[in-house]
């Protein structure tokens, strides 16, 4: 079992309300999936004090992860990550039943861009590894 270390973030109470809701959706797709399926590996949009937010990530094979939080409205954020392996990668959020993509790529290793948001919703950065093997991602966030 690889040794993983987690560094705790003090979260405010506003960003536990604001993304609370994109979690609990979340990880209702996840149920509703099942057991045998893909399972969501949800990490927690937390932004630095200077607006930074980075974190290196397992995919599993056949699994996918994904970095949710909030963000707001007309907000830019540079964006950029890279891979060990080729996945197919996206930036969506939901309004209610309705999912929308900014951004979809398929079966890269490296990209970035800059997203302006046009919705004030939970925002997620999602990696989905199709592979035979685990893999793992750097993802850097910045606000601009």
């Amino acid at each position: 079992m690889p040794n993983l270390q987690c560094r705790a973030l003090p979260v405010r109470s506003w960003q536990a309300r604001s993304f609370l809701p994109g979690f609990a959706a979340s990880a209702a797709l996840s149920l509703a999936l099942g057991a045998g399926q893909a399972r969501a590996e949800i990490t927690p949009l937390v932004w630095s004090d200077a607006g930074v937010f980075e974190v290196s990530l397992p995919v599993a094979a056949g699994k996918f992860a994904e970095v949710c939080g909030p963000v707001a409205q007309g907000q830019r954020i540079a964006w950029q990550f890279e891979s060990d392996q080729a996945l197919d990668f996206n930036i969506h959020f939901h309004l209610g039943k309705q999912v929308s993509y900014p951004e979809r790529q398929q079966q890269v290793q490296q990209a970035q861009g800059e997203l302006t948001i046009s919705s004030p919703q939970d925002h997620c950065w999602m990696w989905s590894n199709k592979g035979a093997s685990a893999g793992s991602l750097t993802l850097r966030l910045k606000r601009l």
